[in-house]
């Protein structure tokens, strides 16, 4: 969920690589081309609900802020470039201060020099719950186009300024329909259509080609764009998408429960997930007889930690003696993150179910006792690479994730159930969710179905992209088999339901195609437990290479090598089209050379 960055955008800005048509509303007619300065204020109006509220020009070198003093850390433009920022209303009336008051959905719009302008439009996604201060006029939370400087670019705020779901509930403590609609599809259309608008006033001609990327809560805003807006862009990235929203946010809470349930409260250490997470790829991870350090595909690894007494604890029949030892209480709970939510904490023994089937239907998984599949063997179960950062993972010893914990409150309607961070007027968070049994986590599972209408059809999972198909439109997704957050099951399964929809997999692979990457996490390059594993992962331009040539050339993308380097290693790999995989031949298993897809 990048709970860390507002937008991909800003992430591309502090140098970190993470992120991963026409606009259906008609575009101004051609008229005298705009200036960068305040007179924008008034001359674009293209309606009543938009205001410009900043408008800012860079030159190259320039620092990137409005206000205060620059620092080393300060972003510079690459390039003279305009800033606009943009306010759409109506918003939502409501107490000074509360969470869901709000003006409007904000956009921070990025024009490159007039004389260096590509015509190509290539919007970005955010992350988690998103909000910021796209719309705030002294406030810089993006800049200009950092993969395509000669392209339009924006970031908006989807309507909230929170970083958190608290906006998502009125001060009376009932859902905030106009704010959940504008995070879950609003905004992303109103950014496509008047970045278009804008773009085409500025520079006095209508962008020949629009992009939209994003990953996780960008992925499922991508993915959204699709199934609801499929005239909004011409081609879109979608990587490891949030859909299956209320499903996988719910369904995250369940590592808590297991902990407070069957642990007494007691969670499982970093030391003994790392050392239950490792034990899994030593065992699932010999190529060629090499092991790679991460897992190539979890959906065969059958690795059982209440077997293996090299993990257990001395007092359970086992030879390890460590602090990081566990109980066969403890390897069974984390059979049980692994294989996902039940709906009474039960979980079957890995060598005949590992919760990787239901992936593979054109089955939407939830209605029975298995509600969610569960994290994949070898990733970090408490993420560790933003460890440090405060972040928490889905099973972090100091709480639950903060995207997940936020979803709670808002299907049982009560704030208490959030933690103490969870700001409402009838009551703050009491944590309250450390009370809940099995099925009453599972009955807010449903209670999350059954409230979509409420959420803005937040969910995201309708297979049916005929519209995007045949207005020509091509996406690209890809989904890290090691992500720590998103269960890269949800994803294979859209996937695989989106081809029972249409025709099948090759009629999809025409207009959309997706990878999955062994080892890769959720905006970690290594989402591994293994801190030495070098898995092979897309580069920061790649995909977007990918889909402009697929657009603009009709270069079908197919087969991708990926490389990564930390230190001295250097390892590469190919990506497949999903539904094949990468099969190892013969020769050094670190080398995309020794692979075939089939």
């Amino acid at each position: 969920m990048a709970p860390l960055s507002r937008s991909c955008l800003a992430v591309a800005v502090a140098t970190l690589a993470a992120c991963g048509g026409s606009g259906s509303d008609p575009a101004p007619s051609p008229q005298a081309a705009l200036s960068c300065d305040d007179s924008l204020k008034t001359s674009f109006s293209p309606d009543a609900n938009t205001t410009v509220v900043a408008v800012k020009s860079f030159k190259k070198g320039d620092a990137l802020l409005l206000t205060g003093a620059s620092t080393p850390q300060t972003p510079k433009a690459a390039n003279d470039v305009c800033m606009v920022k943009l306010n759409i209303g109506p918003g939502n009336p409501g107490p000074a201060g509360a969470p869901s008051t709000s003006p409007g959905i904000g956009i921070e719009v990025w024009l490159p020099a007039k004389t260096n302008w590509n015509n190509r439009v290539h919007n970005f996604g955010g992350g988690g719950w998103v909000g910021g201060l796209a719309g705030a006029p002294t406030v810089i939370t993006g800049a200009s186009a950092p993969f395509d400087s000669a392209a339009v670019a924006a970031v908006e705020d989807t309507g909230h300024s929170s970083g958190d779901g608290t906006f998502a509930m009125n001060p009376d403590g009932t859902l905030n329909k106009t704010l959940l609609t504008d995070f879950a599809s609003r905004g992303i259309h109103e950014q496509a259509v008047k970045t278009k608008a804008l773009a085409t006033a500025y520079f006095g001609s209508a962008p020949k080609y629009m992009y939209f990327e994003g990953g996780s809560t960008g992925g499922r805003q991508g993915l959204n764009l699709a199934q609801n807006n499929p005239a909004d862009y011409d081609g879109i990235i979608a990587n490891q998408p949030a859909i299956n929203w209320s499903r996988f946010l719910t369904a995250e809470m369940y590592p808590q429960i297991v902990f407070q349930r069957d642990l007494g409260g007691t969670p499982l250490t970093r030391g003994q997930q790392d050392l239950v997470s490792n034990a899994a790829i030593a065992a699932c991870d010999v190529v060629g007889g090499k092991h790679l350090g991460y897992i190539p595909d979890p959906s065969s690894c059958t690795y059982d930690p209440t077997t293996d007494t090299s993990v257990l604890c001395t007092a359970d029949g086992g030879t390890n003696a460590t602090a990081a030892c566990v109980s066969k209480l403890q390897a069974t709970a984390v059979n049980k993150l692994w294989y996902g939510m039940t709906t009474d904490g039960s979980v079957p023994s890995p060598a005949t179910d590992i919760g990787w089937a239901e992936a593979y239907t054109p089955t939407l998984l939830g209605n029975g006792t298995h509600r969610w599949f569960g994290q994949p063997r070898g990733a970090s179960l408490y993420w560790a690479a933003f460890d440090a950062f405060g972040a928490n993972g889905l099973a972090s010893p100091r709480g639950p994730f903060q995207t997940s914990i936020d979803q709670l409150p808002l299907e049982l309607q009560n704030p208490a159930f959030g933690e103490p961070n969870f700001k409402n007027a009838t009551g703050n968070g009491q944590s309250l969710w450390k009370s809940l049994s099995y099925v009453q986590l599972a009955n807010a599972f449903d209670r999350g179905l059954a409230l979509q209408a409420e959420f803005g059809n937040i969910n995201t999972d309708n297979p049916d992209l005929s519209a995007f198909k045949n207005r020509g439109g091509k996406m690209l997704t890809w989904h890290g088999l090691a992500d720590e957050l998103i269960m890269p099951q949800g994803t294979i399964n859209y996937y695989t339901r989106v081809a029972a929809q249409m025709g099948g997999f090759p009629s999809v692979q025409n207009f959309y195609r997706m990878y999955l990457v062994p080892g890769v996490g959720h905006a970690t390059s290594n989402g591994t437990s293994n801190p030495l594993a070098v898995p092979p992962a897309f580069g920061p331009m790649q995909q977007y290479e990918l889909l402009t040539n697929w657009v603009e050339k009709g270069v079908v993308p197919d087969q991708v090598t990926l490389q990564s380097t930390v230190g001295a290693v250097t390892n590469s790999r190919p990506v497949c089209v999903y539904p094949k995989k990468a099969s190892y031949t013969s020769g050094d298993p670190t080398t995309a050379a020794s692979y075939v897809c089939s």
